[in-house]
């Protein structure tokens, strides 16, 4: 059974640091790209960053490049979004997904999805 269960969200300030994490499990992880998405109220999903097999390629949304830094760890079914620096726009609920080819924004190509995170930035 494929499962993709995200943690680490919450209610922080504006200009904090907030590492969110996405546990893996049912698939081949290390041969799956693997992306964060958020959908903020009122607002359609968004991609937010994606990350290739070997932890190497990585993609960002403009809005959070610079801020954000996506990783994996393939040893431990793990992905991360490292979100410093937020916004009261980072608001939203934060989704990690994996598909098999590529790691850019499309969202319907990705496979699994998982249930979401929280994020609250107060200003």
């Amino acid at each position: 059974q494929v499962q993709l269960v995200e943690s680490g969200g919450g209610l922080v300030q504006a200009g904090a640091s907030l590492r969110l994490s996405c546990s893996a499990s049912g698939f081949p992880f290390s041969n799956y790209n693997m992306g964060w998405f958020r959908r903020a109220p009122g607002k359609e999903r968004e991609f937010v960053a994606g990350v290739g097999r070997d932890a190497v390629g990585r993609a960002y949304a403009e809005a959070v490049e610079g801020r954000f830094t996506i990783s994996r760890d393939n040893g431990k079914n793990m992905v991360y979004l490292q979100m410093t620096s937020v916004k009261p726009e980072d608001t939203a609920v934060y989704y990690c997904a994996a598909r098999g080819a590529g790691y850019g924004p499309n969202a319907a190509a990705y496979d699994f999805w998982g249930q979401g995170t929280q994020v609250t930035v107060s200003s």
